[in-house]
């Protein structure tokens, strides 16, 4: 074959990939349209109760039994501990970083303040609010404690 043959052959390939993946593209659309037209509200109830009924009829709490159960709640506790720790400390993550804005601010204040310029305690307006964040491992301990 020749080159320019070669050429023409991998040019159609190109094309009819192109091609294929554009009605994969328009298949995949027109099933995702009939997927959520199909799950109407009367359908998804009737697939709760089935599938409620199934669960119900496998009896997997049969094989929880007391120390199970304690087992089960215990791991969810402590789960549940740990995200309400990670959004505590993110949050004093937070409040760290808008007090030490604050901070910033105000020392610019200062440093900026002439005999002519307003004092600092006058250069706040009353619509400013000054937020004193507390200390990240005070704010974890306030969370974990509610």
């Amino acid at each position: 074959m020749r080159f320019e043959k070669l050429l023409q052959h991998v040019q159609r390939a190109e094309q009819r990939v192109e091609l294929r993946a554009l009605h994969t593209e328009t298949q995949w659309t027109t099933l995702k349209q009939a997927w959520r037209a199909g799950w109407t509200p009367g359908r998804i109830v009737i697939a709760g109760i089935v599938s409620g009924f199934l669960v119900g009829r496998a009896e997997p709490l049969r094989a929880l039994t007391g120390a199970r159960w304690m087992q089960m709640f215990s791991a969810v506790s402590s789960l549940l501990a740990t995200a309400q720790a990670a959004a505590a400390a993110e949050q004093a993550e937070q409040a760290a970083d808008t007090a030490q804005d604050v901070q910033d601010q105000a020392e610019g204040m200062v440093d900026g303040a002439t005999d002519e310029e307003p004092r600092v305690d006058q250069a706040f307006e009353e619509d400013d609010i000054v937020v004193t964040a507390p200390r990240p491992a005070e704010a974890a301990t306030e969370l974990s404690e509610r």
